[in-house]
Formats: C-alpha cells, sequence, structure tokens
C-alpha cells in the first residue's frame, strides 16, 4: 500500500511539474545578433520560453542590400513568410517583442508574427535594438497590431552596445513589474 500511494505522490508531482508551463514568451527577430543578446538576456532574467522570428526567404548578405529590400517590404506592408510556429500561444500571458529598427519601425517579419497569432488579452512588451535613430514608431506599431492587449513599456537599446547593457535591461525589468 504505502508502494501505490508513493507512486501516486510521484505521479502527481510529475503531472504538476509538467502542466506549469512558461506563461512568458520572448518573440524576437535578429539580423546582426544585438537584438538576439538582449532577447536571451531577458529569457535569462524571466525564465520565459524562446521564438526566433526567421523568414523562409533569407535576406541578402549585405547590409545596403537589405535595407533596400526592407524598405521595400515597408512601403508595400509586406508580410513575408516565416519559419516555425509557437505551439499552444494560448498558454502565454505576457509576450515580449524584439526587433531591430528598420525605417523606423520594425522589420516586417515581426508583423507576420503579429498577424499570426491571436494576442488578445496577453501583455504585450517591446523592445528593440537601433543604430542611433531611436525607437521611432515601432512600438506604437506593436500596438496598432494587438490592439486588444495591454501593453507595457518598451525598451530601446543602441545595437551596437546592447549585450552590455545587461544592467539596463535588469532596471527595465523591474521598472515594469516583470522582476
Amino acid at each position: 500500500m504505502k508502494t501505490i500511494i508513493l507512486s501516486l505522490i510521484a505521479m502527481v508531482a510529475t503531472i504538476s511539474a509538467y502542466g506549469q508551463q512558461s506563461k512568458t514568451l520572448v518573440v524576437y527577430y535578429s539580423r546582426t545578433g544585438n537584438t538576439e543578446a538582449v532577447a536571451k538576456h531577458i529569457q535569462s532574467l524571466t525564465g520565459a520560453d524562446l521564438f526566433k522570428v526567421e523568414t523562409v526567404k533569407a535576406y541578402p548578405e549585405g547590409y545596403h542590400e537589405t535595407t533596400e529590400v526592407a524598405k521595400v517590404e515597408k512601403s508595400s506592408s509586406a508580410r513575408p513568410e516565416i519559419k516555425g510556429k509557437v505551439e499552444n500561444i494560448d498558454q502565454y500571458d505576457t509576450v515580449f517583442v524584439g526587433f531591430p529598427i528598420w525605417w523606423g519601425t520594425y522589420p516586417m517579419a515581426v508583423a507576420t508574427f503579429l498577424d499570426t497569432y491571436e494576442l488578445a488579452g496577453k501583455t504585450i512588451i517591446p523592445f528593440c535594438t537601433h543604430g542611433g535613430g531611436g525607437v521611432d514608431q515601432g512600438f506604437n506599431d506593436v500596438k496598432k497590431l494587438t490592439p486588444n492587449s495591454t501593453h507595457k513599456n518598451g525598451l530601446s537599446l543602441s545595437g551596437s552596445r546592447a549585450a552590455a547593457l545587461k544592467a539596463e535591461v535588469e532596471k527595465w525589468l523591474k521598472e515594469i513589474g516583470v522582476i
């Protein structure tokens, strides 16, 4: 009888542990690794799951060529096809959305992600990296695509310094009540 009870207790503990999945997701697009460094730091501080947005069709290798493609995508409100998918988006209450600033906003692959999933009722927290121009319209554009979500203040970081700004990321997460 004792063995049966211990087995049942172990089974319940296993089921409970399995059922307690992360409620936070960090979604990010990163071309050079700057935004990815911030995303991974957020993940390390929050225990969130990660989803890297990757386009099916790769952007050109060269910076200038990529900016030209990005400009055309933005002007046409393109939604480039992305690889993979988030399984069971419903399990997440909070979704961080990270991206570099391209032509004043997020890369259109981020818009593809935001349009693909039902994010109503979730808390959306944007963050971005940039080359000196700041966030521009990026955070407002995230709000436009997620109008039925709650939004917290985003964080904008200089891309070239992103990996070195861990203390700033931690301070921001504390300010917005995430950690």
